[in-house]
Order: structure tokens, then C-alpha cells, then sequence
């Protein structure tokens, strides 16, 4: 009894001296995944307000690191005079306004860029009920467009500039999502691989030709030990080399050795 509850004692101890940094992270992961539960229960619109709202405070951080990391720069740009400018130079200058702005203006431009985005994808997805490039896209052409109006990125003529950057953020991000398909995709295995053994033996036999045979009746190295001449028939292999490949089964000391363990 006296044995038992020592060992009880031991097993516990790694538990006492787990790391609290895993600890933390543990705890974390557990509450992320009970949140995430949870948020798939909601409504649509209660979902997406909320993933807004998350990736818009992201969004909003990042920028505000970024522009204080490079510096308020457009208040360094000189103001240039209203009259006799023509709208094509106002726009431009808007523009690099819009791109170099300060913490503030750049945290407003990623919180509506970054939580539209969230939120239309998430949108897309529980009325699809699927990730692919086409909600990829709609949800880039959206946050590209209200990233356009917000910003005052572009020409003078509004809904035609968020049109425009609608579309080269969609393009960028289906191009994107496409690209990161190509990489993500798990090689598959060779499948001829498993016909090694066999494209030897039928190498060494003169009988290459068969090997398709081999392939369309899925007879892999895996099954050579087994094969008889009904398999063999029903792959369409003639009689000559149905006999020819028999023999040397029955000859290779290695099958004859697996034939026992069957």
C-alpha cells in the first residue's frame, strides 16, 4: 500500500514541475480553441462583427508600428498651392500623403484594410462553406476598395479609384492563393516505387512490356510472392510469359521464403 502511494507521489511529480511557460501556452491554446468553438455557433453577422473587429485591432497595431517606425513623412512633404495645380498633381500628392502618413493614419488605413478582409472572408465562407481563391478575392477586392476610400489612395474620381484598387488587390491575392496551393501541396508518393522488384524481374525476363499489366491489375512487389496464373490472366498476360514469370517466382529463393510465412 505504502509502494503504491509513493508511486502515485512520483507520477505526479512531473506535473508539479511542469514548465509554466508551457503551462501558459497550454492554457492558452485551450481557451483559443473553446473561443473559436464558440464563435462557429454564432450567427453570421455575430461571427463576422467580431472577426472584424479582432483583425481590425491587429491591423490597426501593425500600422501603427509601421508608421512610427518610418517616421510621420507627410508632414515633411510641402503643402503645394491650391491654384494652378492641376487635379492630375493633387492626386498624386494625395497619394503619397495616403502611403506615408503618420501612426495614426496608417493604423486606420490596416484596421480597415485587415478587418475588412477578416470579415468578408468569414462571410464567404460560412455562406460557401468553403476557403477558395473566388472568396479569397472577394474578400480582397472589398478590403482593397474601402482600403482606396479610407486612404484617399488614388485619382480624384472616387468609386472609379476603388474600383481599380478592388481589382489589383483581388488579382494579387488570387494570385497569391494560387501560388500558395502549388508549394502547400504534399508530393505525393511515386507509385513506382512499389513496382521496383517487378520491373527487374520483368527487365531481366525480356518482358518490359508487360509491366503496364502489372500496373492496371495494382499487382505491386508486394504481391509478387502470391501470384499464380489466374492473376496473371486476368492482368492479360499471354501463356509463354505467364510461364516465364511463374517460374521465376517459383525459382527466387527470397519469394520461396515468403511463400512460408502466407
Amino acid at each position: 500500500m505504502e509502494q503504491g502511494n509513493r508511486g502515485n507521489m512520483v507520477s505526479m511529480l512531473p506535473q508539479q514541475n511542469q514548465n509554466p511557460l508551457q503551462q501558459l501556452q497550454a492554457r492558452v491554446k485551450h481557451l483559443e480553441t473553446g473561443f473559436r468553438s464558440w464563435l462557429t455557433k454564432q450567427s453570421v453577422a455575430v461571427e463576422a462583427a467580431i472577426v472584424t473587429v479582432a483583425s481590425g485591432a491587429q491591423g490597426a497595431a501593425i500600422g501603427g508600428i509601421m508608421g512610427t517606425l518610418t517616421g510621420d513623412i507627410s508632414s515633411a512633404l510641402p503643402t503645394p498651392p491650391q491654384a494652378g495645380l492641376n487635379p492630375q498633381a493633387m492626386a498624386s500628392f494625395k497619394q503619397a500623403q495616403a502611403l506615408a502618413g503618420g501612426p495614426l493614419v496608417q493604423a486606420r488605413n490596416f484596421a480597415v484594410m485587415t478587418g475588412a478582409n477578416a470579415g468578408i472572408s468569414c462571410v464567404m465562407r460560412r455562406l460557401r462553406g468553403k476557403d477558395d481563391v473566388e472568396s479569397s478575392m472577394v474578400a480582397a477586392f472589398g478590403s482593397g476598395a474601402l482600403f482606396s476610400l479610407v486612404s484617399g489612395f488614388g485619382g480624384p474620381n472616387q468609386v472609379q479609384s476603388a474600383l481599380t484598387s478592388g481589382i489589383f488587390f483581388a488579382a494579387v491575392q488570387g494570385g497569391l492563393f494560387k501560388l500558395g496551393q502549388r508549394f502547400s501541396k504534399v508530393p505525393s508518393v511515386d507509385k513506382d516505387l512499389y513496382y521496383s522488384r517487378t520491373r527487374s524481374m520483368l527487365s531481366n525476363l525480356g518482358l518490359d512490356r508487360y509491366e503496364e499489366n502489372f500496373k492496371r491489375g495494382l499487382l505491386t512487389d508486394y504481391t509478387l510472392p502470391l501470384l499464380n496464373d489466374s492473376a496473371l490472366r486476368e492482368v492479360k498476360i499471354p501463356p509463354g510469359p505467364r510461364l516465364l514469370i511463374l517460374d521465376h517466382i517459383q525459382r527466387d529463393p527470397e519469394f520461396q521464403e515468403k511463400r512460408k510465412y502466407k
